[in-house]
């Protein structure tokens, strides 16, 4: 592993913290000791890279989120490692913060290290994915947005306009985009269209908020997730940074964050927009998406179906208008549900690992009454 230390700053001090507190259990780079990088876990990051912002943004790099997370108690079953690696000072150039962030990332992931990374504008998932191009992998990238950032290719990069840098990326390695927590008003219908055609999923607000259930299998399905603390309203915010009256409320998020930490698939978080400014309630929200993250990466339960299918209970469902059967897989570990797309061509290796896809029990109950999933149908299309 690449030497990362040069790229942080270390954390000012540290405080005394109860017994079974995290602040007595993470590994913080505190003084001059670096951590060792050993056992496999999740790494805190500290970005305060606001510089792609429409509007100038004061920050004092107070890093408030870490003294509300150290003062929780650890979970039940915790027995992976924590590291808080300290913060990575915006660089001369924005450039330069990217390039930390997508080295610091690519070392993290190869070492089973899921980095965190808490702070600075959303454009910033840009860094993260293009850590992904030397490991050789196609991912699925997930944001929690109330908006789909898209932007302008020929403008430059900014905290609402990114997306159509990643689409665009030579090479690519994006083979799936979700958006979760979408809200119609805030979404053109020409970038609606342009989703749909790109086979992309959206899962909208209302939906959420109707069940949020609905959204465990895109998080079981995502390699990157980004979360914009924009999406969450307002009211559960109390901090003038943010404004949106309607959103995702706060036990949702950290519901949401917990589905993305039990996730076998996922090596990749970060959560943006973060404004502190001395606003208490936003820092406990921060402190506690990490918190769920966590609880949820102590119960990941290592049963995506890649390889021997054994401890699997297999469901053949015959649709008459594809003239073909649809398989299932469901888990006699944890009871949820996979369903398997065929690859139509010669390159299968390369989509392996896209080919099983998570879905709920509903899935399989619509295709028992002859519908085509519509995780299926998207997924054979971009297979095609």
């Amino acid at each position: 592993m690449k030497d990362i230390s040069i790229y942080f700053q270390n954390i000012p001090n540290k405080k005394k913290y109860a017994e079974e507190m995290l602040g007595n259990s993470i590994y913080s780079y505190i003084g001059e000791e670096f951590p060792v990088i050993e056992e496999k876990g999740t790494a805190i990051i500290y970005v305060p890279e606001y510089r792609n912002h429409s509007e100038k943004i004061e920050n004092d790099y107070t890093n408030d989120f870490r003294s509300q997370l150290y003062k929780l108690f650890k979970g039940i079953n915790w027995t992976h490692a924590i590291y808080d690696l300290g913060t990575i000072v915006p660089g001369k150039e924005i450039k330069d913060t990217a390039y930390a962030i997508q080295t610091v990332c690519q070392e993290l992931i190869k070492k089973d290290i899921i980095p965190i990374i808490v702070g600075g504008t959303q454009d910033l998932t840009n860094a993260i994915y293009k850590a992904y191009e030397q490991l050789e992998q196609m991912v699925n990238l997930t944001t929690i947005d109330n908006k789909l950032d898209l932007g302008d290719i020929d403008q430059s990069i900014n905290h609402e306009g990114w997306l159509s840098h990643v689409l665009l990326h030579k090479p690519c390695f994006l083979f799936n985009y979700t958006n979760i927590g979408a809200q119609n008003h805030y979404v053109s219908n020409k970038t609606l269209d342009l989703f749909n055609e790109l086979y992309f999923d959206i899962c909208r607000l209302g939906e959420i908020n109707q069940s949020i259930q609905i959204a465990e299998p895109f998080m079981r399905n995502t390699d990157i997730l980004s979360f914009d603390l924009s999406s969450v309203r307002a009211s559960d915010l109390q901090n003038n940074n943010y404004s949106a009256p309607n959103g995702i409320f706060a036990n949702e998020a950290c519901q949401l964050t917990r589905y993305a930490g039990i996730s076998d698939k996922l090596s990749s978080f970060g959560i943006f927009n973060y404004y502190s400014n001395q606003h208490k309630v936003t820092d406990e929200l921060v402190a506690q998406l990490i918190w769920y993250f966590n609880e949820g990466y102590a119960h990941r339960k290592g049963d995506f179906p890649i390889g021997s299918k054994k401890s699997y209970t297999k469901f053949r469902v015959f649709l008459e208008e594809l003239k073909e059967e649809i398989v299932f897989y469901k888990s006699n570990k944890s009871g949820r549900w996979w369903i398997e797309v065929p690859y139509p061509g010669s390159k299968r290796s390369k989509f392996m690992r896209h080919q099983m896809i998570p879905c709920s029990y509903e899935t399989y109950q619509e295709s028992m009454q002859g519908e085509i999933p519509d995780l299926w149908w998207k997924t054979y299309q971009k297979l095609v």
